[in-house]
């Protein structure tokens, strides 16, 4: 057995559209603005919270509950650039556009998207860019605060 590192095996995407969240087609992805060489290495936050709810009583002698809603906040951090290529999730992502986050874990990076792969996919409106302060040592970078908009297919198989 073996652990799977996620060194250089995610890819991340951004459309403006999309044919099919739960099956987006290999063709539309491989064509998408591809920002994962843009994303710093801890850039990448798109964790879930789950609420609890309370399903407990008057009559309860201890705390039960069950799952509610699931919500996100994420955010992404881009490293900024010099030419208008590596400047693209900088002016791509201004505050109020929309479109759709499609990640991908645990294949190389280079692998083109192809039929069957499992994708997640975000759609999403984009909050107000946060430039990040100077540091000594470090590339210039800002943060995307996004929202996700109507429900993710976090298992979406690519078409």
């Amino acid at each position: 057995m073996s652990d799977l590192i996620s060194d250089g095996k995610t890819r991340v995407v951004w459309l403006s559209s999309i044919s099919s969240q739960t099956a987006p087609t290999a063709a539309e992805l491989n064509a998408a603005q591809d920002f994962t060489q843009r994303i710093t290495p801890d850039g990448l936050k798109i964790d879930p919270t789950t609420a609890s709810v309370d399903t407990g009583s008057l009559a309860s002698r201890i705390d039960t509950g069950t799952v509610g809603r699931v919500g996100f906040q994420p955010e992404l951090t881009f490293k900024r650039g010099s030419t208008p290529q590596e400047e693209a999730p900088y002016t791509t992502l201004t505050y109020g556009v929309e479109g759709f986050l499609v990640v991908r874990r645990g294949i190389d990076f280079e692998t083109a998207f192809q039929a069957g792969q499992t994708v997640e996919v975000y759609p999403m409106v984009c909050g107000e860019r946060q430039n990040q302060s100077p540091a000594a040592n470090e590339v210039m970078k800002f943060v995307s605060p996004m929202m996700v908009r109507a429900a993710p297919s976090t298992a979406a198989t690519v078409a």
